[in-house]
């Protein structure tokens, strides 16, 4: 595979990506994209990527590391964000994010590590078993957080 360069806009071994539009509720006070709102948006996809490499809907953030942001956005530009699982501990799972404009094909920041930790019915780590990247759906949990009680159709 070849070497991309640092600031390039393909990155290698980013294994799940979505897209964000940034609206006029995602600016801060210079009209450009609150950084909040794009730490929110990680946040979120990062959990979602937890809960299905981690097969638990109760997965929750334990650390973020650094943020460097590089580059910014303004109204109407699409937001690229990628992670890639790069360790499975006993009961968290570290990963990986860039955030890219698509438009400017620049790197907003870097995120080199965020950790999440899968949690029991009780709310204490618990072991889950993984050592690989999954990507197919089959460690998604089949019961809703909420009650427990409906399970959900196997696909």
């Amino acid at each position: 595979m070849a070497k991309h360069e640092a600031n390039s806009w393909s990155e290698d071994g980013i294994n799940f990506r979505t897209r964000k539009w940034v609206r006029p509720e995602d600016l801060n006070a210079n009209g450009s994209l609150f950084g909040g709102s794009l730490l929110k948006w990680i946040d979120e996809e990062a959990a979602i990527y937890a809960i299905v490499q981690l097969g638990n809907y109760r997965a929750v953030t334990k650390l973020i590391s650094e943020i460097n942001f590089e580059a910014s956005a303004v109204q109407g530009d699409l937001i690229e964000i990628g992670l890639t699982a790069t360790h499975f501990g006993r009961t968290s799972l570290t990963m990986r994010a860039v955030a890219r404009n698509m438009i400017t094909r620049k790197r907003i920041l870097t995120i080199e590590k965020i950790v999440f930790v899968s949690l029991d019915e009780d709310g204490n780590p618990t072991p889950h078993g993984y050592r690989d990247i999954t990507y197919n759906r089959d460690r998604m949990p089949t019961e809703r957080l909420s009650t427990g009680t409906v399970i959900l159709p196997k696909l």
